[in-house]
């Protein structure tokens, strides 16, 4: 094991340091296809009582990886630096690892949805990523709206991914009951 980073940022992109706004963001080195691995976090798992004792700012270099768990970095890395976009070119493989969703281009930044990985209100803040689909503001219950079901469909992270098909299959089992409690209300009605 070495000492370094806790979260591994692939070859195929760079981390950079705006030293006018002390920005850090991550660029694509070289033009990068659909599926390949970009990051893999890393750090230790926390549980949200842990997370919260932990005071403001760790938020930052925190992703949540499984209900109540969450993986925060334990040394900042270019690794950690993958800003959040409405518009997002990278989501997620499982928990941890993050994947091109689409080509990105040599030169381009690397950004992910935090509403891929984020079930709850630990790192909530207002969104300037210019985006035409900002939502204006990331929260814990963004992955809740059905828009971005479709439009991230398999880059969830997976226990978000669970949370989700349990909501589609209730929702698709609401549906179909639906005709049947129509036909008990019409039959229930008294006759003229």
């Amino acid at each position: 094991m070495h000492e370094g980073p806790s979260s591994h940022l692939c070859e195929l992109a760079e981390g950079r340091l705006d030293t006018a706004t002390g920005q850090r963001s991550v660029f694509a080195l070289r033009d990068i296809s659909p599926g390949e691995v970009i990051a893999v976090f890393g750090g230790s798992i926390v549980d949200a009582a842990q997370l919260a004792a932990l005071g403001p700012g760790v938020g930052n270099y925190t992703i949540q990886v499984d209900e109540e768990l969450y993986l925060v970095s334990t040394s900042d890395g270019p690794g950690d630096w993958i800003n959040h976009a409405c518009d997002p070119n990278a989501g997620f493989r499982g928990q941890i690892t993050l994947v091109a969703m689409r080509s990105i281009a040599r030169g381009e930044e690397i950004c992910f949805d935090y509403a891929m990985a984020d079930g709850s209100p630990y790192d909530e803040f207002a969104c300037g990523c210019g985006s035409l689909r900002c939502r204006g503001r990331v929260t814990g219950d963004d992955w809740k709206d059905t828009r971005l079901w479709a439009r991230y469909a398999g880059y969830f992270s997976a226990y978000l991914a669970r949370r989700i098909a349990m909501l589609e299959a209730a929702r698709e089992e609401f549906r179909s009951a639906a005709p049947r409690r129509m036909v008990r209300r019409v039959a229930g009605r008294p006759r003229a």
